[in-house]
């Protein structure tokens, strides 16, 4: 048995303030859809964003934190918000997912509207 703890393979950890999850191989699917959006549509359609951070930073952050299936429906729900209609200003992503979600309620994983933004951060 080898003692080197170089030789073993190292699992993705993302970190949540005090929590420290593993990032699984279908999030990381979802991140690297991310990458290539980033390097090929995100170049055409320019660099403004109504929020902070970016759609696609929020929504990898949801991947590692919440893995592709609630993260991708807390990213869809930041994204359908990004309009000239909707909210603006300091969006961090949520520190613990909602408790009356569950996994065969997807659309209750995102806000779906910018009432949870602080007037204070928002710039709109």
């Amino acid at each position: 048995m080898c003692s080197d703890p170089c030789h073993h393979a190292q699992k993705p950890e993302y970190s949540l303030g005090s929590k420290r999850a593993y990032v699984s191989f279908p999030a990381r699917i979802g991140l690297g859809l991310i990458w290539i959006y980033r390097h090929s549509l995100s170049l055409f359609m320019g660099r403004g964003c109504r929020y902070a951070p970016t759609c696609s930073d929020y929504t990898a952050e949801a991947f590692k934190a919440y893995g592709l299936w609630a993260g991708g429906w807390i990213g869809l729900s930041r994204i359908l918000r990004c309009n000239p209609w909707g909210a603006s200003g300091f969006d961090p992503i949520p520190a613990e997912l909602p408790a009356h979600a569950r996994w065969y309620l997807p659309w209750r994983y995102g806000r779906w509207s910018g009432a949870h933004i602080p007037q204070d951060v928002r710039l709109d």
